[in-house]
């Protein structure tokens, strides 16, 4: 579903990537851990081209592109690429001044071209899935994090990506709300939705992923099963990070 190869990205001299090697198989939930600065949220924006790589190889669903310096996608490639992936950040960026249904709405009919009444369907479909049916008319403001949060959910995956990237989905959230966003990220793992996950929940990770990796200073140092990385790890950089989080 995921084939990353010898991908690097820099910011002016600081090269935050250094040669990213990542596959993810089509229902295989991955968590990115690591410290702040490692390079986690980079990778995650690399995958749906909100930065673009200055080289390597990203392959998702169908679409491939080869990135290096001489040579840029054009718009169609990396709107093709984009189109397979759908993302929940750490903002909920909901439009404030349009009901939740509109919301999810919203991309459906300007993006994929569908019709109102479709997509109207599709939403309330999905706001049932993410346990907020009777939310559809309200505004963003008249909801609690953890439930903007799951309206965020069901927009991206609205527009039925391949695969759903997150990015720190629970950060600004309290451990109350945060529960409610991990469940619904919980059943759609279980229903096979490839998922790449960036969180320091190390439980959700422990839970549910079928592989987690640890980037540190834009290298991935270890990729496993939860128990051979958050266990069983013998990486001295891996085992330091862990023990921070749980003083």
């Amino acid at each position: 579903m995921i084939d990353i190869k010898n991908l690097h990205k820099s910011f002016g001299e600081n090269e935050i990537l250094k040669g990213i090697d990542l596959k993810v198989n089509k229902g295989e939930t991955v968590v990115i851990i690591g410290p702040s600065g490692s390079g986690k949220t980079t990778l995650l924006r690399c995958l749906n081209l909100l930065e673009v790589p200055d080289s390597g190889i990203i392959e998702i669903g169908t679409s491939r592109l080869d990135f290096n310096q001489s040579l840029k996608p054009n718009q169609n490639s990396i709107l093709s690429l984009r189109k397979q992936t759908g993302m929940v950040f750490q903002g909920f960026y909901l439009f404030p001044h349009k009901t939740v249904i509109e919301n999810i709405m919203e991309g459906q009919i300007i993006v994929l071209k569908r019709s109102k009444a479709d997509a109207f369907k599709k939403g309330l479909a999905l706001l049932d899935k993410v346990g907020l049916l009777e939310k559809k008319d309200a505004f963003p403001h008249e909801l609690s994090g953890g439930q903007q949060q799951r309206v965020a959910i069901a927009r991206a995956m609205a527009m039925d990506p391949k695969v759903l990237l997150f990015d720190e989905p629970t950060s600004a959230l309290d451990p109350e709300l945060a529960a409610e966003v991990l469940k619904v990220m919980q059943s759609l793992a279980e229903e096979g939705m490839t998922m790449v996950v960036v969180t320091h929940k190390m439980s959700f990770a422990r839970d549910v992923a079928n592989k987690v990796i640890f980037i540190d200073n834009g290298l991935i140092l270890q990729s496993g099963t939860p128990t051979e990385v958050l266990k069983n790890t013998d990486n001295l950089r891996v085992k330091q990070f862990l023990n921070i989080l749980a003083d």
